[in-house]
């Protein structure tokens, strides 16, 4: 199992970094069929993804779009409370376990080995469809980068900012052919747990290739 160096402070061995392909910020669907297509899928089909496909989905998440601020979401004044990690189960050229997305060099850090969905699963109250995507990626916030700036009015701010990336995913995952769904039913600390961090999540969202 590794050590979540993030949480502890460390600096993971270079090696351990997971450089994710460039993501393709021009793609062949309108934003206007995305969101007419978009609904909530819960099943998915035994296909793995790709490297990309998941890349791209953490891309449209919280990628970075300028050179010092700017992210595919935006942040109540530049504040970035947001942490995402991606449960995975079936990533092509990617093993098994949990990671955390680093938007600084669009990347990928080990936190800890291992298929964790059915654990995760568990967590949300035993949503089978967890279990069965090939990955899931769990938003998770850092309250005080927001709350320290706006005080208890950046609650409200963090909040709003997870319906920004959570509809950004969903549009994202429309376009690639994937489906996903937003879940908010769950046990904080049990998710915390699996994850092995002490920030607050606040959606699950597993996706893949929609069943047909």
């Amino acid at each position: 199992m590794l050590l979540f160096f993030v949480l502890a402070g460390e600096t993971p061995p270079r090696d351990s970094i997971i450089r994710l392909p460039a993501p393709d910020t021009v793609g062949r669907v309108t934003v206007e069929q995305t969101l007419l297509r978009r609904r909530s899928v819960r099943n998915y089909a035994d296909k793995p993804l790709t490297l990309g496909d998941l890349g791209q989905v953490l891309w449209a998440a919280q990628g970075k779009t300028g050179k010092d601020y700017g992210r595919t979401a935006p942040s109540a004044g530049a504040t970035y409370p947001m942490e995402l990690f991606v449960v995975a189960g079936n990533v092509s050229g990617l093993e098994q376990g949990i990671y955390q997305y680093q938007s600084e060099g669009h990347c990928l850090r080990p936190v800890v080995s291992g298929d964790r969905r059915r654990e995760l699963a568990g967590a949300a109250l035993g949503q089978t469809c967890i279990q069965k995507a090939p990955a899931v990626l769990v938003l998770c916030a850092e309250y005080k980068r927001t709350t320290g700036r706006y005080g208890e009015r950046g609650e409200r701010y963090v909040h709003i900012e997870a319906g920004h990336i959570g509809q950004n995913v969903h549009l994202q995952c429309e376009a690639l052919g994937l489906g996903t769904v937003m879940i908010g039913a769950f046990v904080d600390s049990a998710v915390q747990r699996v994850l092995g961090i002490r920030l607050a999540p606040l959606y699950i969202m597993p996706f893949g290739y929609k069943r047909k």
